[in-house]
């Protein structure tokens, strides 16, 4: 059986719009969606927190190298990979590194002074030991890098 139109503007109200339950249907369905991507936890640190950990080490092994050569005095950058901190000789200031980060420091053999603590040190010709404080969250990272000669220090993606 087939039905003819309507004519127009003879619409019954039932079929036109939504209903309330519908409406109100969507929006449960939007708040749970939501909900569930807020609990996502989120994963490790952001790409400028880690750049700023990168450029905070970088800025550190730089002042250690100044004071270095300002002074004539061997000055070095000792990292605490437990605590996440770093010190420069000859500045005592503390400063932290993001827990959320994993770090890394390869610097040479007479430099480390436990498992979990070394440094890299600058002489007063502008030379260092040399060596790398590796940044990372997940597969993002960023490399610190000491040129044991000219004691350059630059920051690699």
């Amino acid at each position: 059986m087939i039905r003819p139109l309507p004519a127009p503007g003879r619409l019954r109200a039932r079929e036109v719009g939504f209903t309330l339950i519908e409406i109100m249907l969507v929006l449960v369905i939007g708040v749970a969606a939501y909900l569930l991507i807020l609990a996502v936890p989120m994963r490790g640190a952001s790409s400028a927190d880690l750049k700023a950990a990168a450029r905070s080490l970088a800025a550190g092994l730089r002042q250690a190298q100044t004071i270095a050569m300002a002074t004539k005095r061997d000055t070095a950058l000792t990292l605490d990979l437990d605590t996440r901190e770093f010190t420069v000789s000859g500045d005592e200031t503390i400063r932290q590194v993001g827990r959320e980060l994993d770090l890394k420091l390869y610097t040479a053999q007479s430099e480390v002074t436990s498992e979990k603590r070394g440094a890299i040190r600058f002489y007063p010709d502008g030379s260092s030991t040399g060596g790398r404080i590796t940044v990372a969250s997940g597969e993002r990272k960023y490399l610190v890098d000491v040129d044991w000669l000219t004691g350059r220090v630059e920051i690699r993606d």
